[in-house]
């Protein structure tokens, strides 16, 4: 793996940290490629029940694709088809925490709007400036903005590729808390342990349900939730969760 992006496990916790600070931890392909079999590594790990998305340094999470090496793409249908970061996030089957410090811009943004929970530093910076170098983003950026902030928000933000705070995107729904630079990766670590604590296949499942409510007519994905709330039910956490409540406990969730 590129030292460009780095893993860690501690307990039930994963952190994979995008560390190319002094190039605002732009993304190369070689990273892209990381990010891949770090994404695989956690979905193959049953001790894996969180992961944590993070950038190295103070000034920026991710100033997304590293624009010079967009050269190395021989045809645009090439760049098409190239192993894509966003994509492999959005595979990922553990529920999963964005520590947005600094910049979060274009395809950055895009990785951040692909994990579950969004918070941020004090100091962050949302856009989506592609339209200022002549094309769109094309990793969920769109689809993405519209169910996050709304259809004018979201144009706003596409049309004139212009930044955000920090305090504006959680106004808007875009992150869900805001806190001082210092406190970030505690904070997305506190945070990451409480999902951890819950039974897994629960966790797991209701980050399923939240991708199928997005695409379902509301009958559908109701009739899904049960599905899978009675999936749940027939686990052996459910039943320790059960058996808990009645013997006034904390209960002890093991994947199943």
């Amino acid at each position: 793996m590129t030292q460009d992006i780095l893993f860690n496990v501690d307990g039930a916790i994963a952190t994979i940290t995008l560390n190319r600070p002094q190039k605002l931890n732009a993304v190369t392909p070689e990273m892209a490629d990381a990010i891949v079999a770090a994404v695989d590594e956690c979905n193959d790990s049953d001790s894996i029940r969180c992961v944590i998305l993070t950038g190295a340094g103070e000034r920026s999470f991710c100033a997304g694709s590293d624009i010079k090496e967009l050269e190395t793409y021989k045809t645009p249908w090439q760049f098409r088809n190239r192993p894509d970061y966003c994509d492999a996030f959005r595979a990922l089957l553990k529920p999963t925490i964005c520590a947005v410090n600094g910049y979060a811009l274009g395809g950055g943004l895009e990785t951040a709007m692909s994990c579950d929970i969004r918070i941020a530093s004090d100091n962050a910076q949302f856009a989506a400036p592609e339209i200022k170098l002549g094309w769109i983003g094309g990793g969920g950026m769109a689809a993405h903005l519209m169910h996050s902030i709304g259809a004018s928000n979201a144009a706003l933000m596409l049309m004139t590729g212009d930044p955000i705070t920090a305090e504006k995107a959680l106004a808007w729904g875009l992150i869900s808390e805001v806190v001082p630079q210092a406190e970030l990766l505690a904070r997305a670590r506190a945070i990451a342990d409480a999902i951890a604590a819950r039974a897994p296949i629960a966790a797991e499942t209701a980050k399923a349900n939240l991708k199928a409510a997005v695409s379902m007519p509301l009958d559908k994905a109701i009739e899904y939730e049960r599905d899978l709330q009675t999936i749940c039910f027939a686990t052996a956490d459910a039943a320790e969760g059960r058996a808990a409540f009645k013997e006034k406990r904390q209960p002890v969730f093991n994947r199943r």
